[in-house]
């Protein structure tokens, strides 16, 4: 893993960081690469519990780096850029998108494929593909879509404008909108209540929105799967007892290794 991915694991919390602040953390071939391995190997690492994705300095992601285009966007570059969004979607423990600065092109299609974005009134968002005459990859144009419907969707795709923080949240791009200062007390906040929760209700919560999407319902062994998962996890009986008891529960359920989802 080069300087320009970092990951720190820290009690449950990995924070993955774009760490090219000189461009704005603007993504080339190879850190479109080593995303996609990086987050394969920590999906594996059955101890994080939830994932903040973040940028160096001022910025989140500016997009793709240019530069690294003139060949075109298909081939092996196509293929990094959509394993590693897809890594990133299929994760198996929530994910937050921790937003400053540009989020642009390729930083939206980032941003979109984590579960929750949370930014500062820095933040400035962009669909640009039409600046440059190349087609949105078609994963991230279809969670656009989903997340913000599609009327505007195609305005921002047509126009290339960039929208200020409090527009994103107007629109749904973004979950909240807080002051430079408070950001990073926010996600802090953020990430300590989803720790506190139930580990099985996260994830099995977060693979059957995945079904909805794709087949309007959830699956009925999948649903049939979890129900037998809750039945034999002692999960239910900790968060009887612990409300009980006014007390924080202790989960004992964990996710088993190399699953990012129950196997129905």
């Amino acid at each position: 893993m080069s300087s320009e991915i970092e990951v720190r694991v820290n009690t449950g919390v990995a924070t993955l960081l774009l760490n090219r602040p000189e461009k704005r953390n603007a993504i080339t071939f190879k850190m479109w690469q080593e995303l996609g391995d990086v987050l394969v190997d920590l999906a594996d690492q059955t101890s994080v519990r939830v994932l903040v994705v973040r940028g160096a300095g001022q910025h989140f992601c500016a997009g793709a780096d240019i530069s690294g285009l003139s060949g075109g966007i298909g081939g092996g570059y196509g293929e990094a850029n959509w394993r590693a969004e897809e890594a990133l979607v299929n994760f198996p423990v929530p994910t937050i998108a921790y937003i400053q600065g540009n989020c642009v092109g390729g930083g939206v299609s980032i941003a979109t494929a984590c579960d929750i974005r949370i930014c500062d009134t820095t933040a400035e968002f962009g669909i640009t593909p039409a600046k440059l005459g190349i087609v949105y990859p078609t994963n991230a144009l279809t969670r656009v879509v989903q997340l913000i419907g599609p009327s505007k969707t195609k305005r921002l795709m047509f126009t290339a404008e960039l929208i200020d923080a409090v527009a994103a949240e107007r629109i749904g791009l973004v979950d909240e909108v807080h002051d430079l200062a408070t950001l990073g007390t926010r996600i802090d906040e953020l990430v300590v209540q989803v720790l506190e929760q139930s580990q099985l209700t996260q994830v099995a919560t977060k693979q059957m929105i995945a079904e909805i999407m794709v087949h309007g319902s959830v699956l009925e062994s999948t649903a049939a799967a979890w129900e037998e998962e809750i039945n034999a996890s002692g999960e239910l009986t900790q968060g009887l007892e612990a409300f009980s008891a006014r007390r924080v529960p202790i989960f004992p359920w964990r996710r088993p290794i190399s699953a990012s989802t129950l196997e129905p």
